[in-house]
């Protein structure tokens, strides 16, 4: 059945530059279709005139009837003083309707209630149990938690969150809704990647239809079985996920390439032949038809139009040589806001040319690990020391320039000294040309004031990278740009992110900060994700490095390494009783194949652990001169 049909739409909102022209498409019920097209393509748009906000200029949309949307991106104004509860809530505003008549008829009922009455109690209590009023709080609990929506945010002022929590709120709201047709616009933004792979479970169950537009690759991979991208105005229809239109995109392209080189081939070879025969027909009215024959079927040949290629960023970041074994070392870093411990107790180091993604939920203190690295922030314990040939440029999560007044030019002249050709240079090479160099800094969208500063960051010669999400606000395209910087950048990269696909790409060591610590997995994503997904399989608890103890003739530091030593023996054995336990339930396991994958983790992960707690019976008997 066709749940929503768009035939022929255009809108424009400037005289004579058209946002849609003739876009045209057709979704099926149940589908979940992925919106793609570069920022200003009208994706947006499109969203504003299936919901009738707005009204398009020519065209017509038609929506399956009874059919009821929801669109994310529309955060309702709540009377003053409604709490987040509040606005949960109203989403089962007929729900509470219908309670209130059920109550006033309760009222009214005695032991002789007229028949009418009591066939209405029973029509609007069969109403209200079909609508899910007695599992409400059931299912406002549920996707609360899936969303990462507390008790104490859900007791707050609704008109006192920030934008991104007000956008979380409203798509719970909706979700609860029970809406026909979702209508999602960026859903993933402000949400960490427990709510996000939350709500990819869901859709998958949802049983309406999904419209997204998403820059998240890895989100449209998972949940969406079509796309439409939105280009010059007009669809170009994917039967696939992200994967399949990459794809079948450049399939296309090499197709219309082909074709439009074979065309302008034979219009050259056309074009010279009737050259010839026009002058060899000057004297030879025969030659001269023939000639004006051939070039009326010239100009009847389909002309295939020249595929458009993207900008490239022309760019990459400036490499300082790096020397020595050590980029830099924590030791029993701490860090606390008020009663809320971030992590305490953490020991790390980095060698070069390593790529380590930090990942938690919001509020788990990413950040602030990074501002705390680069002395932004107070430690309350333990210390940072960076190698005496490190040089780090840091792209922080909210960019800020101190002279917003001022042009991008103006910006490249007066912050990076340089002259005005290589301002001109350095910006084009972002994408920043022609007029774009003179607008003013404080009227650029989150996505050029990034590119601004990746443009100033990539100039400087650096061997430690620190990003703080990216690809933040960015397109699917300019994704890609800074992905190929990356790409080249051969020095050590640390970055924090929720865009999985640019985590899966780049990160070969994870940290993982949760619950007040942080955990180190030597590993990339895809291992992460793995030892996440099996409950048995835990990181190898951190452990201090033992430091080399200084000689002394105490007898109470030489008891007390004698207990750490035998203490250390007793681990020793019972892990090596879990590795020989392993091992025969791998021989046990030999025909399944499930069991073979999990325990051949768990005997990996027991083995690094046992490996780990010999080092330390080493150094310590080492330290009593064993």
């Amino acid at each position: 059945m066709i749940e929503i049909s768009v035939q022929n739409l255009e809108k424009s909102f400037e005289v004579g530059e058209k946002l849609l022209d003739g876009l045209s498409f057709e979704i099926q019920s149940g589908e979940c279709v992925g919106i793609m097209g570069r920022n200003g393509s009208g994706k947006t748009t499109l969203f504003r005139m299936l919901t009738g906000e707005l009204r398009p200029d020519e065209g017509t949309i038609v929506i399956a009837s009874g059919r009821r949307i929801g669109l994310i991106s529309q955060i309702p104004h709540y009377p003053a003083g409604y709490s987040v509860e509040d606005a949960l809530r109203s989403a089962y505003r007929e729900l509470f309707d219908i309670k209130r008549k059920m109550e006033r008829l309760e009222e009214r009922m005695t032991a002789h209630t007229p028949k009418d009455t009591l066939s209405e109690y029973d029509r609007l209590s069969t109403a209200y149990e079909v609508g899910g009023g007695y599992e409400m709080d059931t299912s406002v609990d549920k996707i609360c938690n899936g969303l990462g929506i507390p008790r104490a945010m859900r007791e707050q002022e609704f008109d006192l969150l920030s934008g991104g929590e007000k956008t979380r709120v409203n798509l719970a709201r909706l979700l609860l809704e029970q809406t026909d047709i979702l209508l999602l616009d960026e859903p993933t933004n402000h949400l960490d990647l427990r709510s996000v792979e939350w709500l990819e479970a869901y859709l998958k169950q949802f049983k309406g239809t999904t419209l997204t537009i998403s820059h998240d690759r890895y989100f449209l991979d998972r949940v969406v079985d079509r796309i439409i991208e939105i280009s010059d105005g007009k669809a170009e229809l994917y039967n696939g996920n992200y994967s399949f239109y990459l794809e079948e995109k450049q399939a296309r392209f090499n197709l219309q390439m082909k074709q439009y080189k074979q065309e302008q081939a034979k219009i050259k070879q056309l074009s010279y032949t009737v050259e010839r025969m026009k002058g060899w027909g000057i004297n030879n009215r025969v030659l001269y038809r023939r000639a004006m024959a051939m070039q009326h079927r010239m100009e009847r040949i389909a002309k295939t139009e020249r595929p458009k290629t993207e900008k490239n960023l022309r760019a990459r970041f400036g490499e300082k040589e790096f020397f020595g074994d050590s980029v830099f070392y924590v030791k029993d870093m701490a860090k606390a806001y008020g009663e809320k411990q971030l992590f305490s107790g953490v020991e790390l180091e980095v060698e070069g040319g390593e790529r380590i993604a930090i990942l938690g939920d919001n509020g788990a203190g990413k950040t602030t690990f990074l501002r705390c690295l680069l002395g932004e922030e107070t430690l309350d314990a333990g210390k940072v020391r960076f190698g005496p040939t490190v040089r780090s440029a840091y792209l922080p999560q909210v960019i800020h320039f101190e002279h917003p007044e001022r042009t991008l030019y103006d910006t490249m002249l007066y912050e990076k000294n340089c002259t005005p050709q290589a301002a001109r240079d350095r910006l084009g090479a972002f994408l920043f040309s022609g007029e774009d160099v003179f607008k003013t800094v404080g009227t650029l969208s989150g996505g050029e004031l990034s590119r601004l500063r990746l443009c100033m960051l990539m100039d400087e010669k650096v061997n430690l990278l620190i990003l703080d999400e990216p690809t933040n606000h960015l397109d699917i395209a300019a994704r890609e740009w800074i992905e190929c910087a990356v790409e080249e950048y051969e020095g050590t990269l640390l970055f924090v992110s929720h865009d999985r696909y640019f985590v899966d790409k780049f990160a070969t060591r994870i940290w993982e900060i949760e619950d007040g610590t942080l955990k180190d997995y030597r590993c990339d994503y895809a291992k992460y994700r793995s030892l996440k997904e099996n409950a048995a399989i835990r990181p190898i608890p951190q452990t201090k490095k033992p430091e080399k103890p200084q000689k002394t003739e105490k007898k109470s530091d030489s008891k007390a390494l004698e207990k750490e030593l035998r203490r250390l023996e007793r681990e020793i054995d019972k892990q090596e009783q879990l590795v020989a336990s392993l091992e025969e339930q791998l021989i046990a396991s030999a025909t399944d194949y499930q069991a073979l994958l999990r325990l051949g983790d768990e005997k990996q992960a027991a083995e690094d652990a046992l490996s780990a707690l010999m080092e330390q019976w080493e150094a310590t008997g080492a330290a009593l001169g064993m």
